[in-house]
């Protein structure tokens, strides 16, 4: 096997099975052994040398993954809840710096593109409404420069109407993804239960209004029915929003859907797992890329790793677990709790607090207790670096996401 890219593509199914049910507070001991089996496995691959070589085609493909663009078109008719659905995709309500503003009469006739604020590759684009009577797909979808989107959704608030219907079918008809999404569910849900409030039973509820919806959808298409969701744009854990999510992931192309993976907001246990899985699966490019490339020495040990890299990654991990100093104050402002409540159920240090000095102290420490003095001399350097920079990154993200479900629990606790 000559190909650095083939032997890149085997390492993940290496060390996954090595990984695979480790539980991350074991025994020293047993990190000794996991990170010396992830070595030795690592050198087998590379058993020719050329690990420069395969740490620049990984620095190449991090830099490919970091400038992966996204662009999601969001249209419906005025009123229906696109603004709602935008800030909330982008973790904002509407009252934040940047947000989409909600309420408004829409007069513009051209798109207009919202930022992620963690990842500005992420782009939401809040298209005109569809709602007037000579309404056109076709020179609509013309107007907004169709090809620029990744894929589209829908919203309707009420129900769909022949302008969603259409629009749909020339979006399916150039070949691209679309999905309808039904919003302000959760108001729709209350009148119920006012109405009926001997005989409610919300699942019933919700039930009649996919079938209702599903059957309306039947009428109009003739091929493949776009999938719907319910949604509540104030709560994204409740109703559809999360098979939403699981639909996305599953359609998207791998660097576009790992770009939507980690700008999702953290509404959820199961979006945190996401994220960590995300992370943890491109751990080991960061190490390698740190062992390989622009190494420096680390005092008092014979090994080196690029601390600026490994600095910029955990950083990143921060906000993309939403701990950073501007989230966490603004899920303090959301929640009416002091931004050092939420901060004080974390166990990680601050993100302020992660310097190169702090870097290296972990490399040393986790160098010290992982590979006794005797075996670190005996190994290639570049080997231990890759094997330490992992593991200590592994755990490090694994307690960000432990942190980050904390703050999440904190913050939906009642006001006392």
């Amino acid at each position: 096997m000559n190909s650095y890219v083939e032997k890149l593509s085997l390492l993940p199914e290496i060390i996954q099975p090595i990984l695979k049910n480790t539980d991350m507070n074991v025994d020293p001991k047993i990190y000794f052994n996991i990170a010396i089996k992830i070595y030795e496995r690592f050198m087998e691959v590379f058993s020719d040398g050329g690990m420069q070589e395969a740490a620049y085609e990984v620095k190449e493909e991090m830099e490919e993954m970091e400038n992966t663009e996204l662009d999601i078109a969001i249209t419906g008719e005025t009123g229906s809840g696109k603004s709602s659905l935008i800030n909330a995709l982008r973790g904002k309500k509407a009252e934040d710096d940047g947000a989409a503003p909600v309420g408004v009469t829409e007069t513009t006739l051209n798109p207009k593109v919202y930022t992620h604020s963690k990842d500005p590759k992420v782009k939401f684009w809040d298209l005109p409404g569809i709602g007037s009577p000579d309404f056109s797909p076709e020179s609509y979808l013309k107007m907004v420069d169709f090809p620029s989107y990744d894929f589209f959704i829908i919203v309707g608030s009420e129900r769909f109407r022949s302008n969603h219907t259409d629009l749909a079918q020339a979006i399916q008809e150039m070949e691209k993804k679309c999905y309808f999404v039904r919003s302000k569910v959760d108001a729709d849900v209350y009148n119920m239960e006012r109405s009926y409030p001997n005989t409610f039973n919300e699942e019933e509820v919700l039930e009649k209004m996919r079938n209702d919806l599903k059957k309306q959808l039947k009428k109009c298409f003739r091929n493949t029915i776009p999938q719907v969701f319910l949604i509540s744009s104030w709560d994204l854990a409740k109703y559809d929003f999360p098979q939403l999510v699981e639909t996305l992931e599953k359609d998207l192309h791998s660097l576009k859907r790992l770009a939507f993976l980690l700008s999702l907001p953290m509404f959820s246990p199961e979006v945190t797992e996401k994220k960590k899985s995300v992370l943890k699966s491109h751990i080991w490019k960061i190490s390698l890329a740190s062992a390989g490339i622009n190494a420096i020495p680390i005092p008092d040990l014979p090994l080196a790793c690029d601390v600026a890299l490994l600095l910029g990654s955990m950083v990143a991990f921060y906000k993309r677990f939403e701990l950073d100093d501007d989230s966490l104050a603004r899920l303090a402002r959301l929640a009416r709790k002091p931004v050092e409540e939420l901060k004080a159920v974390m166990k990680s240090p601050q993100m302020e607090e992660i310097t190169i000095d702090l870097v290296i102290k972990k490399i040393t420490n986790y160098a010290k207790e992982l590979f006794p003095p005797s075996l670190v001399r005996s190994l290639v350097a570049a080997g231990v670096s890759f094997a330490i920079t992992y593991w200590m990154l592994l755990s490090f993200v694994n307690n960000l996401a432990e942190d980050a479900e904390r703050v999440r629990k904190k913050a939906l606790e009642p006001e006392h």
